[in-house]
């Protein structure tokens, strides 16, 4: 090997150790930044007082926005949102801190459910804070659940996959690193239904009930004079009965409904509401309750609206000489009886907006047909095959010498 060549090899080498150098200062960069998110807030700097919109994007989309009335779920006709659930996850991603963070190739992404949503069983899910500009705030990649083993046997079906107690997550920015965080985030999923405010309509000292079918002859009403009164049958045909034990549940049936879902498609025509069953109810308090009740869907639930209707006095008429002591007294008294009532009724009026998907074991026992609440008649048998069959008759018996009663003898013993 001449100079030259010696000279060339020794600049190859210092070029190629050079390049090393500085990748491996890179890389240690790199990890350093990596390292230093440990025991860090996932999100720096997260407003969560500014957020007025949550997207979440998995299979479905998921719009959830802030207007001035509240939280609404946008894909539900803007249906009044679970506040304190909202308030848990933005709270819950404000404080969240990374457990763990890796390196992670485009090739791993689909094992650790990372890649883009909408792509299959290895998709994420997107979750993203928008403010009231519609400005991207932050955008988060869901990926798959941490999970732990338990040494102790337990009935919660998680199976061999153990209970999950953490998640994977990618930040928009850093589409190479995987992040771990101590928390599952279960509740950030697009399932429109788990978002809605629950709280329904509640009937309460119901005085009517009344039912009116598609077929007249299955209609009904039953009424009654007090709380404590029995219900009783308008209008009773010829050998009707009512049977109080079928009736003695429909006072407390619609005392605390629920619904499943808010209907996304709720054209009359596909619920059947353009030719639906009625269900009124009237409340000593001067509630009227109309229930218009559609088609079963293939899960078991009926299609149902709610219209809420309500006669309660502005002021109360004071009695003959009324003593203004006594005025003032009764007033309040009045005013604190029936404020709660029409606040009761200003939000239950506003559930009419909406079709509801309401679960068949709650509906059943209130469009019964008429017969189903009546004594069942027992029917006599007349058919002479049914008539006990004679006995043959029998040779008469010798009389039996036998006593009634066995002498108390003991027998001999032998010898």
């Amino acid at each position: 090997m001449n100079r030259k060549q010696l000279f060339l090899l020794l600049a190859a080498l210092v070029i190629i150790g050079g390049a090393c150098l500085v990748l491996l200062q890179r890389h240690q960069q790199s990890w350093t930044v990596a390292q230093d998110q440990i025991g860090h807030k996932l999100l720096k700097d997260f407003q969560l007082n500014d957020v007025a919109a949550i997207h979440i994007k998995g299979d479905t989309d998921l719009v959830l926005a802030r207007k001035d009335d509240g939280w609404h779920v946008q894909e539900r006709g803007n249906y009044p949102a679970n506040l304190s659930q909202i308030k848990d996850l933005l709270i819950k991603m404000a404080d969240l801190k990374v457990a763990q963070t890796d390196p992670i190739a485009a090739s791993q992404l689909k094992r650790m459910q990372l890649e883009q949503p909408g792509k299959g069983a290895g998709s994420a899910v997107l979750l993203e804070f928008k403010n009231a500009q519609g400005q991207t705030m932050q955008s988060i990649l869901l990926g798959k659940k941490h999970t732990r083993q338990s040494m102790r046997p337990s009935p919660m079906p998680y199976g061999e996959e153990g209970f999950p107690d953490g998640r994977y997550l990618m930040l928009a920015g850093d589409p190479k690193t995987v992040l771990t965080v101590s928390d599952p985030l279960n509740s950030a999923e697009p399932q429109c239904a788990e978002w809605l405010d629950k709280d329904f309509f509640k009937v309460e000292k119901p005085r009517m009930i009344s039912f009116v079918s598609t077929n007249a002859t299955n209609s009904w009403t039953l009424t009654r004079a007090s709380e404590s009164a029995s219900w009783t049958l308008e209008q009773p045909k010829a050998g009707e009965v009512l049977d109080t034990n079928k009736v003695s549940s429909l006072a407390s049936t619609l005392s605390y409904p629920s619904f499943v879902d808010v209907a996304a498609d709720a054209a009359p025509d596909k619920t059947g509401l353009d030719k639906p069953l009625t269900v009124t109810i009237e409340t000593f308090d001067h509630f009227t309750y109309t229930l218009k009740i559609g088609q079963k869907t293939p899960e078991n639930d009926y299609h149902i609206t709610v219209a809420v209707a309500g006669d309660i006095p502005a002021a109360r008429t004071p009695e003959k000489d009324e003593k203004p002591a006594d005025k003032a007294k009764l007033d309040k008294e009045f005013q604190d009886k029936t404020k709660p009532l029409q606040e009761k009724l200003n939000k239950e009026k506003a559930l009419g907006k909406w079709t509801y998907l309401v679960n068949s074991w709650l509906v059943d026992p209130v469009i019964r047909d008429r017969a189903q609440l009546m004594v069942e008649k027992k029917t006599e048998k007349t058919d002479e095959s049914a008539a006990p069959e004679a006995k043959p008759a029998s040779a008469p018996e010798e009389p039996d010498d036998t006593p009634d009663v066995m002498p108390d003898v003991e027998p001999p013993l032998p010898d």
